[in-house]
């Protein structure tokens, strides 16, 4: 979307770009962009493939820069047949790719108390996650989940939570739709590989909009920059720690006026690194 059309205007006139998409509506919207400028073409699919498609487009190893914009789009949140918002009634499916897998309804109304808790709370970290495990496995009993709405009332009812400005289905719906599209999973994999198709020098973008999605990207980059551990107690020399990568800068969050604009930036966060030359 606004991304790309930000990119193209910065190629050269040889410049390719390449994106990568689960959401089957998202492809749809890029194949008008595909016919306004034919730098640009999309590949249907997770992006913890890129290595996949870099290698087999002979681009492994020699991409200019990789961008990742994490989470959920806002077209799939206001879409309320999508099923990602708890602002409106619709379907209780949050799939981003909405064509094959399981939908959040399937998998809440036969997964066991415990691994709905977990979910919610290694996810969402959310603090009344047992309570609210509870109440959906009781409310399923009398009445499968069927629609968004359906999980809102029941998570309403168990949270006793009144965080300022957060509505008490903010943590569950984000856990949820997490694990669903296994989007941390999915994180690891294509952090790992942007440094087998950037080239040196090649810079590696992530924007985040959740803290676990964050920290991950963090402690990526810090890894990569330090290299991996060696033997401690031996003579080591600068020229023998492998450091792949190193940050550019500190994280950028959206400035007051962004917000103003567009308050969905408010949780952004932009890290920078560069793969080693």
């Amino acid at each position: 979307g606004g991304h790309s059309r930000l990119a193209l205007q910065r190629l050269s006139p040889a410049g390719r770009l390449i994106g990568i998409d689960k959401d089957p509506q998202a492809l749809a919207a890029a194949q008008a962009l595909m016919q306004a400028d034919q730098r640009f073409s999309i590949i249907h699919d997770s992006f913890a493939t890129i290595a996949h498609h870099m290698e087999g487009l002979q681009l492994s190893g020699k991409v200019d820069g990789v961008l990742l914009d994490l989470g959920v789009s806002s077209p799939q949140l206001d879409d309320a047949s999508r099923g990602f918002s708890f602002m409106s009634d619709g379907p209780l499916d949050m799939r981003m790719n909405n064509q094959s897998g399981q939908t959040a309804a399937e998998w809440l109304n036969s997964a066991g108390m415990d691994d709905i808790a977990v979910v919610l709370k290694e996810y969402g970290e959310e603090r009344y996650a047992r309570r609210i495990a509870r109440a959906i496995v009781e409310a399923r009993q009398n009445k499968p989940f069927a629609t968004t709405s359906d999980l809102v009332s029941v998570i309403e009812k168990a949270n006793p939570s009144r965080e300022k400005g957060k509505h008490p289905a903010t943590r569950s719906f984000q856990a949820i739709r997490i694990f669903i599209n296994r989007e941390l999973d999915d994180l690891a994999d294509v952090l790992q590989q942007s440094l087998q198709v950037l080239k040196p020098g090649g810079r590696l973008v992530v924007i985040s909009f959740h803290s676990l999605e964050d920290r991950m990207v963090k402690q990526f980059i810090q890894r990569k920059e330090k290299g991996e551990p060696l033997p401690r107690h031996l003579p080591i020399r600068e020229e023998m720690i492998k450091r792949e990568m190193r940050s550019l800068g500190k994280a950028v969050k959206a400035s007051d006026e962004e917000v103003r604009r567009n308050a969905r930036s408010r949780s952004a966060i932009m890290r920078v690194a560069e793969k080693a030359v």
